[in-house]
């Protein structure tokens, strides 16, 4: 699997252009010739978290009574977890979350948990009020401290008690099909000596890339500060300032698989055709794998394409995106074209079950300069079922099996019924010059 082997690199997201020579064909074309130079980057500036939302109750004030329940809705591949956190209402600063990374939705083997998960959830002290005993009497906000966010167990620091958390807050997970979840929150604090609201609250979903979580402490961390916004539910049970932080950094992360480059001539563009289903000749590899090589080699063989690259070498290095600031990778070579050739190239979408990004219509003029990222679109090449970017447990390149299909390639919408995309040139972008 290409891109899974070189996430265990993830931290190398700059990759260094190279030049490659290609397999040409023999070509008597007496017309004007040309080197120009290709350069493919990934220019996404990658989010770590894949989705993110929030919860409420039903009623109004918001808040989720002792009895009442509320449920999100979520994907995640395997290795990935979904995180909460809701504040407890009868507290100066005490909230209710999973501990980190969250609640694992699937097992060792892959398949997907159901039922009773109440035990992973917890009960932790923001540290930035002085605990009261809990209940009705709680004065807010209280004294103000400033220590680091610690687990309650049976007691706070004060020495007050506590039920365990698990007795007080229930959550069950229920299996949906096409790696889909629905987690249910119950609070079952009623007729305890800590019976409690649920305020309103916030979830998140982080990337796995190389079986490491991009954002394993997505919500708060055990022994540091509280950040982001989460003081103001844990004390006050307002979720829209760290709401927001969140959705800031939820979104698209993906790398681009090696990169296949046509030259051709005479014919319309060789590497698929809309409306038609996969012809077999390897670009099912490319969508599903990003594996580029076995196409290439066919398309050596196919009258009218003068030359077929795979770059950069070797042909398992990816282009990272954006992490964290650093570059994203990118890979330059040179070609030599004459008057008349045509240009195409395809990339797989990483994080997906089997999208490629591919040359529109019949590609470019070979001999054009400029930035061409705009003759991009992406595909669906309808040989396995789909699954959200980044958090299907079927994505080859997160451990998984496609779920084969038979349908005609077509474009892939955005927004599609997943999720909504960058425009193409805010992932990839491509430059002749």
């Amino acid at each position: 699997m290409y891109l899974t082997t070189t996430f265990k690199s993830i931290a190398l997201a700059a990759i260094l252009p190279f030049s490659l020579a290609a397999c040409n064909k023999d070509d008597n074309n007496t017309n004007s010739s040309s080197q120009v130079t290709l350069t493919v980057e990934n220019v996404l500036q990658s989010r770590p978290l894949v989705e993110s939302g929030t919860f409420q109750g039903s009623g109004s004030p918001a808040v989720i009574q002792p009895g009442q329940s509320t449920t999100i809705t979520f994907y995640a591949a395997k290795g990935e977890a979904l995180s909460f956190a809701t504040m407890y209402g009868a507290s100066n600063d005490l909230f209710f979350a999973p501990a980190n990374p969250g609640i694992l939705v699937y097992d060792n083997m892959g398949n997907p948990i159901e039922g009773d998960v109440s035990d992973q959830v917890k009960l932790w002290d923001n540290g930035t009020r002085v605990n009261q005993k809990p209940g009705a009497g709680v004065t807010h906000p209280g004294v103000a401290e400033s220590k680091n966010i610690t687990e309650v167990t049976t007691l706070d620091a004060e020495g007050n008690t506590y039920l365990a958390a698990s007795k007080l807050v229930t959550a069950s997970l229920k299996y949906n099909g096409n790696s889909s979840f629905t987690l249910t929150l119950k609070n079952t604090s009623g007729g305890t000596a800590n019976e409690t609201p649920l305020s309103p609250g916030v979830w998140s979903i982080s990337y796995i890339a190389g079986g490491n979580l991009l954002a394993p402490n997505p919500l708060y961390q055990s022994g540091k500060p509280t950040a982001n916004g989460l003081t103001d539910i844990a004390e006050a049970g307002n979720n829209s300032t760290l709401a927001t932080y969140i959705q800031s950094i939820t979104g698209i992360f993906t790398p681009l698989s090696p990169i296949l480059v046509v030259i051709y001539n005479g014919i319309d563009n060789p590497i698929y055709k809309t409306g038609q289903v996969d012809a077999g000749k390897g670009l099912m590899l490319l969508a599903q794998k990003g594996n580029a090589d076995t196409l290439a080699a066919y398309l050596r063989t196919v009258k009218g394409v003068k030359a077929a690259y795979v770059l950069p070498a070797p042909s398992t290095t990816v282009l990272l995106p954006q992490i964290s600031g650093a570059k994203g990778g990118m890979v330059s070579m040179q070609i030599d074209v004459t008057t008349g050739d045509r240009l195409a190239i395809a990339t797989m979408y990483g994080f997906s079950n089997d999208w490629f990004f591919a040359s529109a219509g019949n590609g470019v003029d070979a001999m054009q300069k400029g930035d061409i990222s705009n003759t991009l679109q992406l595909f669906d090449d309808g040989t396995a079922v789909n699954q959200f970017p980044g958090a299907g447990v079927t994505q080859v390149n997160l451990a998984g099996t496609p779920l084969k299909e038979s349908l005609p390639i077509t474009a892939v919408p955005n927004p599609n019924a997943f999720t909504t995309l960058p425009d193409i040139a805010g992932i990839i972008k491509v430059n002749l010059q």
